[in-house]
């Protein structure tokens, strides 16, 4: 599957910003969905994912609250909804897909075969 991040850009602290990941050459139906971000010189840090059997969704401590992970019913598409934004939050956001895997990984960047290629999130004080 190929995935294509979209909607980052700039956006004064407290604004919101929907990233969108949307997948191509089949569905998201049977994968789990994650967003991961990364700021320069620093690890890659997840920011949360779904599941695809009950679209349950999970997220670091930081996000939790402020950024919704939803997908469409097709299962085509994939968003971030990111609320009160802060500087801290301007990094590169990656959406990744994985076909299955057990709940303890869902975290882990490693766990996910699918990337795609990051989009812009900065955020101005």
């Amino acid at each position: 599957v190929q995935l294509q991040a979209s909607g980052g850009g700039l956006v004064q602290a407290g604004g919101s910003l929907r990233l969108s990941c949307a997948a191509s050459g089949r569905t998201f139906s049977r994968y789990d969905v994650a967003w991961f971000r990364q700021d320069p010189g620093k690890e890659r840090e997840f920011v949360a994912a779904i599941r695809w059997n009950n679209n349950r969704p999970t997220y670091a401590d930081s996000f939790e609250g402020r950024f919704t992970i939803s997908r469409d019913t097709a299962k085509v598409t994939a968003f971030l909804q990111m609320n009160s934004l802060k500087p801290e939050d301007t990094a590169v956001y990656f959406c990744a897909a994985r076909s299955g895997g057990i709940l303890s990984t869902l975290r882990h960047d490693s766990a996910y075969a699918y990337w795609g290629q990051g989009t812009q999130v900065t955020v101005s004080s």
